[in-house]
């Protein structure tokens, strides 16, 4: 089984939580499908995928479609950053598919559910005794 990294946004707040699972549900989805947040324990939640990267740090583009990895001319957006205007530059990044090669996903919450991110991933306190 693969390690993969979430990575979720919580678009109230601001706030970015991590969660590495050993879980392959994710395998075979594309870049803007809305997943149920069941496998993250995030019961009511609905997330959508935003991104990620493969093993090697290569980013996942949108427009690419399949799991593979292409050298593409591209112009300023993900993966890519130019200097001046109009420039394009040949780089290297992956199709939008989730495989098992990818190591992070991006998540965004769309639909909220009864408790708070905060209190299911954000970090326990530590009491003082």
């Amino acid at each position: 089984m693969a390690e993969f990294k979430f990575v979720i946004n919580d678009t109230k707040t601001g706030k970015t939580y991590q969660r590495a699972l050993e879980d392959e549900t994710l395998v075979g989805k594309r870049i803007g499908e809305t997943v149920p947040g069941d496998f993250l324990g995030l019961e009511g939640y609905e997330l959508q995928i935003r991104g990620g990267s493969d093993f090697a740090g290569f980013p996942l583009r949108k427009d690419i479609d399949g799991p593979v990895r292409k050298k593409g001319l591209f112009g300023p957006g993900v993966g890519v950053k130019v200097d001046r205007k109009g420039m394009k530059l040949r780089k290297t990044v992956c199709g939008n598919t989730i495989t098992v090669k990818t190591v992070q996903v991006n998540l965004c919450v769309k639909k909220y559910g009864e408790k708070a991110l905060d209190e299911l991933l954000g970090k326990a306190e530590a009491k003082a005794e």
